[in-house]
């Protein structure tokens, strides 16, 4: 068995063999995590339990107000009217107050009420994006059961039971309460080991999938933080799927974790390097049609031909 994946391939092997048994990039936990196209992870973190249960207080207390408002003014107003009639209408009012509204400010405001914008919380889809009026309207008709049937019981149990905070609203709806309010944190800075830049220069590191790379950036910002077993197994399994894409291989022995950094940390700084040669070929391309002569093609802004 191959105890290093970094090392060269004999002949005939395959180095997933070599690295059987090691975990993958499962162990890193993404679930509450959406990645860009470059590989940056963002955490869309669920909100607390405390802080929801604060949020759906303060929607509950301006419904109420709002039920016996619009019931005080009712009754104010209509005192001759035929009683069916009017219980009738009270109870359009009532559900107006009760789902209609609540439902139409979800819509509108994707994923806001009163009280979520209070406590900086936002409702979003299971994939991150906003929610649409489908979902406003699954979560407004099941909170009249789990709200304010049974006073809140069910979506206690439901949430306390669920990892993202769900009630059953948003079970049904595929939704759940993200925190929009949360300070930014910089991402990790990945630092050159110095004694692999010499080697890192000169070697081809092919294309480095998104999910890897956000792997290995992942790991290397969490890797004080995992067991020595853990962090021991997860280093060689990214390590050895890292290998598989750059040549020439590492200098042996080189720890896999700097061979990590090594290959993010020159990526970087070639993908800077190119977006800088872009900046400067578009200043220069701007800078020659102001003084071009306006007769000429390029002074028209016409397009370049090589």
């Amino acid at each position: 068995m191959i105890t290093d994946p970094l090392a060269p391939m004999p002949p005939g092997q395959n180095r997933q063999a070599g690295v059987a048994g090691l975990v993958g990039v499962d162990e890193l936990d993404f679930s509450d995590e959406l990645v860009t196209g470059e590989a940056v992870v963002l955490e869309l973190r669920p909100a607390s339990f405390i802080t929801r249960a604060l949020a759906v207080s303060a929607d509950v207390i301006v419904t109420v107000v709002g039920i016996l408002l619009i019931s005080w003014l009712f009754y104010a107003t209509t005192g001759n009217i035929d009683p069916a009639a009017g219980s009738a209408l009270g109870l359009v009012a009532t559900l107006a107050v009760l789902i209609g509204i609540p439902i139409l400010v979800e819509t509108l405001t994707r994923g806001k009420s009163l009280g979520k914008w209070l406590a900086g919380l936002r409702v979003v889809r299971d994939d991150g994006g906003p929610i649409r009026a489908r979902h406003a309207l699954i979560r407004g008709l099941l909170a009249v059961l789990e709200i304010y049937w049974s006073l809140g019981a069910i979506a206690l149990v439901a949430s306390l039971l669920n990892r993202r905070g769900k009630r059953l609203g948003d079970l049904v709806a595929g939704t759940y309460v993200i925190r929009e309010r949360q300070p930014r944190q910089s991402p990790p800075l990945i630092i050159m080991p110095p004694h692999l830049a010499p080697w890192v220069r000169n070697a081809d590191l092919g294309r480095l999938p998104d999910p890897l790379a956000r792997a290995c950036r992942q790991f290397l910002a969490r890797a004080s933080r995992l067991a020595p077993e853990a962090r021991q197994r997860l280093g060689w399994s990214l390590a050895g799927q890292l290998g598989e894409l750059v040549a020439p291989p590492p200098p042996p022995g080189t720890h896999p974790e700097d061979f990590l950094a090594a290959v993010l940390a020159e990526r970087r700084d070639r993908d800077y390097a190119r977006l800088w040669r872009e900046s400067q070929q578009r200043a220069a391309l701007r800078n020659s049609r102001a003084a071009a002569s306006p007769l000429s093609a390029t002074g028209f802004g016409l397009p370049d031909h090589d």
